[in-house]
């Protein structure tokens, strides 16, 4: 009888054990780094970037933080200040990082995750084309060789990254180009089929049907929502007071109106209210903002909202809502500027937005 009980004593011990180690790791060097460097680990939510915790390396440029391992394979990144490194996790996976201070997320080498290694190729293949560097011949090359990858493994969290990835503010991969939406369908479908539980299935899919339906609908071709003229995409949402508000309402009674999609609990969001505020400060009576809450509760926003003098409105649907799909946003903040009732801007660059303003006043 003792034998039996020190057996289930062990056999719970080793079962506590293991639950505490249900960690992935990323570990490594950063050369020059510093006792004041601080390197944030954030997680991906179909576009908005969730802060999971934060270490500061040693004097030698040492670091190592651990996190829960996701449910499902997804997209981290480490940032220093406005610096990133992208790399995927799955499960317990343990990645091992080597930059330096001045490099940090140009220099940089990923091992210890095959899909880490081919998301760093993927990134760092992407540096030469931006900044106006990427010819169209170029970025086509770029486009095609991803293709190619994503049809490998079309509901792999690298088709996710590859297909949610843009070059200067400009989506790789646009639901409005037909070329281009037969690949998110390609990934779109296999994440419905393969993984309908993944919290970025139904983003996916909802992706995929509003790309169909814009495309069904245009009368002609367009790339993007940059600075073209767009039909508004209606929506409904309530503010602090439970007031409603509707985009094309508020657009019909101001020159100009900057719908933003934003998350007050995001790191990013009292420099974005400042701007905010001298923005609408600056052209009150012409300019409203229709800012949309996608923070995964409504707290943050609740008490950020009633302190801001604009409309502050909350989708309760977050990153996964039919506005996040309707909009192309892959990440936060983006910014759209609606003119005279149409959509004519996308400005993923919040430091752009002030000269991008001027030009429709």
């Amino acid at each position: 009888m003792k034998k039996y009980i020190l057996f289930i004593a062990i056999a719970a011990v080793a079962m506590l054990s293991s639950c505490n180690n249900n960690k992935f790791e990323v570990d490594g060097k950063v050369d020059g780094a510093t006792d004041s460097v601080k390197l944030v680990l954030e997680t991906s939510s179909n576009g908005m970037w969730l802060i999971v915790d934060s270490v500061t390396p040693g004097n030698d440029g040492s670091f190592s933080i651990s996190a829960e391992a996701p449910e499902h394979p997804n997209i981290y990144r480490l940032r220093k200040d406005g610096q990133v490194i992208c790399f995927p996790i799955d499960s317990l996976d343990h990645i091992t990082l080597t930059t330096t201070l001045k490099a940090f997320d140009t220099d940089y080498t990923l091992s210890g995750s095959d899909h880490a290694v081919q998301v760093m190729k993927i990134d760092k293949e992407a540096m030469t084309l931006t900044g106006g560097k990427g010819t169209p011949e170029k970025i086509k090359a770029y486009k095609d060789k991803l293709a190619k990858e994503v049809i490998k493994d079309p509901a792999g969290i690298v088709a996710y990254y590859i297909i949610s990835k843009f070059i200067d503010d400009t989506p790789l991969f646009d639901p409005m180009d037909d070329s281009d939406l037969r690949i998110i369908g390609a990934v779109a479908n296999s994440f419905n089929t393969y993984r309908p539980n993944d919290p970025r299935t139904e983003y996916l899919v909802n992706l995929l049907l509003e790309g169909q339906k814009r495309r069904r609908g245009a009368s002609a071709p367009t790339d993007t929502i940059h600075a073209t003229e767009t039909s508004l995409i209606d929506m409904t949402l309530d503010d602090y007071d439970g007031k409603k508000y509707t985009l094309s309402q508020v657009a019909a009674q101001h020159k100009v109106v900057l719908l933003s999609f934003t998350a007050y609990q995001a790191d990013f969001s009292p420099m974005l209210s400042k701007l905010f505020n001298d923005i609408y400060t600056a052209h009150k009576g012409s300019l409203e903002i229709y800012q949309v809450s996608l923070d995964p509760d409504n707290v943050a926003w609740m008490q950020a909202a009633k302190n801001l003098p604009w409309i502050t409105v909350y989708d309760p649907n977050g990153n996964a809502s039919a506005n996040v799909g309707n909009y192309q946003v892959r990440g936060i903040p983006t910014t759209f500027i609606i003119s005279n009732g149409a959509l004519v801007e996308r400005v993923e660059d919040a430091n752009k937005l002030k000269d991008a303003v001027q030009k429709y006043l």
